[in-house]
């Protein structure tokens, strides 16, 4: 296996970002500074920085409902909760597949697959992603059709979305559901200041072919292999159990 990959399914990264730490030498096989292309094994000692990987052998995905206030982070210097925090008792290791910003609530994975884990956030790989929105003013159908159509961000123009019809609630608020497959850091609520409103609340609901049904703000579960294959399909990749 190449080294990449065998680094990006042992979840340290994806496996464009495991090149990246090969290349500035900050892995070694067997003590030796590893080269970019070469193979490893289960039986090799790879080091990062120190610290050995080992490649997880069961594979895990986690759905979780995140809540309003969370962030998705290992680590944070202001001691917030973070969704490891709410993940209480899992026998490994897992990483975020993407993000949700402090503010955003909705489904999100964690896992210890790297290769499911780029695939998934990688937008060559179209994975769609559903949030629901509340927005303030009044979302016209000429906003709407900019929004599906692209609208022009400082990192470029997004990629056509799926807008549903506005529902005006209480006369000065939107509510909407926007899908997307791009991945870009808060997207959704730049794409709605783009057309002049501002985000009150944004839940993501769907990611490919999950959704929460039913599981609760804080709640979490294991996928089945079902829902696993499920995610691999989606995202292109083969999945062998």
């Amino acid at each position: 296996m190449r080294l990449h990959k065998f680094l990006a399914e042992a979840g340290v990264a994806s496996r464009r970002k495991a090149e990246e730490l090969i290349v500035k030498g900050h892995v070694t096989v067997n003590g030796v500074i590893a080269e970019l292309g070469m193979s490893v094994n289960d039986d090799d000692v790879i080091m990062l920085d120190n610290s050995l990987v080992k490649r997880e052998q069961n594979k895990i995905v986690i759905m979780l409902n995140k809540p309003k206030g969370v962030i998705c982070s290992a680590d944070d210097p202001e001691k917030r909760r973070t969704v490891f925090d709410l993940v209480e008792g899992v026998p490994c290791r897992v990483y975020n597949v993407g993000r949700l910003d402090i503010n955003s609530e909705g489904l999100i994975l964690l896992t210890n697959d790297g290769e499911l884990t780029h695939a998934l956030t990688h937008p060559s790989h179209e994975v769609e992603k559903t949030y629901l929105v509340i927005c303030d003013g009044l979302v016209t159908e000429s906003e709407r059709l900019r929004l599906e159509s692209g609208v022009m961000l400082e990192d470029g123009l997004t990629s056509p979305a799926r807008v549903s019809l506005p529902i005006h609630i209480d006369g000065d608020r939107t509510k909407l559901s926007i899908t997307i497959h791009e991945g870009r850091n808060r997207q959704v609520r730049r794409m709605l200041t783009a057309i002049g409103h501002n985000t009150l609340r944004l839940r993501r609901v769907r990611l490919g072919p999950l959704s929460l049904n039913g599981l609760k703000s804080g709640q979490w579960r294991y996928l089945s292999p079902i829902e696993v294959a499920s995610l691999y399909k989606a995202a292109g990749l083969r999945y062998s159990g």
